[in-house]
């Protein structure tokens, strides 16, 4: 029996001098709660480490002690098959396994018991002793930037009153020198309360930033208020995280947009350089007129321009959205209803390119409006009398209409003017023409190339009707050529003792005065009467 008695000893020795080896050949990772060491982990848990363990079970813990309902006699224990779990309310603090209790001299749940023990004491008298002392500091620290929200409200309103102050005077005095200058200035005037009403609401925003901003700073100082300080700050903050992550995702799209552009605006480019060459004569194409070249290039760059949007459209952001495909075909059928007859205007300005019935600078007839073309565009073509009248004319109406031009062939072939008077069946014709023909050539305007001629268009009852024309280049200047014209046929006439028998007069004098000027009549002249022959 001694024997076997001291045996047993022996065993026991070993067993705890084992254990201590173990204890001292593992590094523990203790839980410090303000400086105060509560326990040691020298196991992990679970998929987590010793190291991370001691650090998860250490931030759970201060966040109790931060909270200010904290109330230690909450902490409870409960023993399970494999872990006893400690925990606060819902939520689990820590947890201790059957391996923890290997480095200890006590079972798990005599072991979880104390560590139970050991929180309820410390934490609680943490609690106790620094409550009151940081309640103090808090409240503090949120009186101080209250004045600090109150004094930068204060320096607000004091910067916006001298900037109103400031902008005010630099106004007025500028008012001053325009009106000394004789500008009106009570349109200027009407301007002020526009502007005094925008710094107004320029004020307005920077308080309610400067409280919001405020604010999550006074709900972070106490710790059961530090979600609300967190979700106020995530109502500034996601936005603009959620608007810098879109550009950054979008800069793939970006970059594949800029490359459309510059190709596009290039090849552009290249098309206004051939159309511009066109234009000066530099390069000539058969069948096509050196006028089309710009209005060409007009409908190409639109049409490329088309093609470019319509490429780009998938990788503008939100191009796959419902919401926007349904906003881009309202608009779309709103464009195509509201715009039916500026687009068949634009049809036509197109078709009217093409057919050349005339360009910038003729002079053109549209209907009773006569007048040079001053602008031609797609939608409508002006007109400026001879009046100085504009008369705007759309395309559409052009087209479905007819129009003359007098300036098509004025500089090869000649304008041909022509104005019809009426002369005396007394007179021989072989006289009036040549009267009309020399009042013709002696007509300023008129072509000396090519020799004006008469046509004789009517065997009136009383009168012949004599038609003179002539040509002339200066198609821009039509009615002052036929003034001229008018009046060399009257000197003419007159020089010659013709009378023009316009309005219509009859060849019976019954002792009237010949219808022509004093200074034309002979000095021998009689009034003729009536001539009575008689067998």
């Amino acid at each position: 029996m001694p024997k076997n008695y001291c045996l047993l000893i022996l065993l026991l020795l070993a067993a705890f001098t084992t254990q201590a080896q173990k204890k001292t050949d593992v590094k523990g990772y203790p839980i410090i709660i303000n400086r105060d060491t509560l326990f040691t982990f020298y196991a992990g848990q679970g998929l987590f480490e010793p190291a991370e363990r001691a650090a998860i079970v250490t931030k759970r813990i201060e966040g109790l002690v931060n909270r200010i309902d904290f109330n230690a006699d909450s902490l409870t224990l409960k023993n399970d098959t494999a872990v006893s779990v400690i925990a606060y309310n819902s939520q689990i603090i820590l947890a201790v396994n059957n391996k923890d209790a290997t480095f200890s001299e006590l079972p798990r749940a005599q072991l979880a018991a104390s560590y139970l023990d050991i929180l309820k004491k410390k934490l609680g008298n943490y609690f106790t002793t620094n409550n009151t002392k940081q309640m103090v500091i808090n409240i503090l620290q949120a009186i101080a930037v209250v004045i600090l929200v109150i004094a930068l409200i204060w320096a607000l309103n004091k910067g916006s009153r001298w900037v109103k102050l400031r902008v005010l005077r630099t106004w007025e005095n500028r008012m001053d020198k325009l009106a000394a200058q004789g500008a009106p200035v009570k349109y200027a005037k009407r301007l002020l309360p526009l502007i005094t009403s925008l710094l107004r609401i320029a004020r307005f925003i920077l308080i309610i930033i400067v409280v919001y901003l405020a604010l999550p700073v006074l709900f972070f100082i106490f710790p059961s208020s530090k979600p609300i300080a967190s979700q106020l700050l995530s109502y500034v903050v996601n936005p603009f995280k959620s608007i810098l992550l879109a550009l950054v995702h979008y800069i793939p799209n970006l970059l594949t947009i800029a490359v459309i552009y510059v190709v596009t605006r290039y090849i552009v480019k290249l098309v206004k350089f051939i159309a511009n060459e066109i234009a000066l004569g530099a390069i000539t194409i058969n069948s096509f007129y050196p006028e089309w070249a710009m209005p060409t290039y007009n409908i190409i760059r639109v049409l490329l321009y088309a093609f470019m949007f319509v490429v780009i459209f998938p990788y503008l952001p939100g191009s796959d959205s419902k919401i926007f495909q349904g906003v881009t075909v309202f608009l779309g059928v709103l464009f195509s209803l509201g715009s039916s007859s500026a687009i068949s205007n634009m049809v036509a300005g197109i078709v009217l390119t093409y057919m050349r019935p005339y360009k910038v600078g003729d002079r053109i007839k549209v209907g009773d409006a006569m007048g040079d073309v001053v602008e031609k565009n797609l939608l409508v073509t002006r007109l400026r009398t001879i009046k100085n009248e504009d008369i705007t004319i759309p395309n559409g109406t052009i087209l479905s209409g007819h129009t003359t031009n007098y300036s098509t062939v004025a500089k090869t072939m000649g304008l041909i003017l022509n104005t019809t008077v009426t002369i005396g069946y007394d007179v021989p014709w072989q006289t009036v023409h040549n009267l009309l023909i020399s009042a013709a050539e002696a007509t300023e305007g008129v072509s000396t190339e090519q020799k004006p001629f008469v046509l004789q268009t009517a065997l009136n009852d009383f009168n012949v009707s004599y038609q003179v024309n002539a040509y002339t280049p200066l198609s821009n200047q039509m009615a002052g050529v036929y003034s001229r014209l008018h009046q060399n046929i009257q000197d003419k006439f007159n020089e010659a003792g013709v009378e023009i028998m316009s309005p219509h007069y009859t060849a019976l004098r019954d002792g009237n005065h010949i219808q022509i000027p004093a200074d034309y009549v002979p000095e021998d002249y009689k009034k003729p009467g009536f001539k009575v022959e008689g067998e």
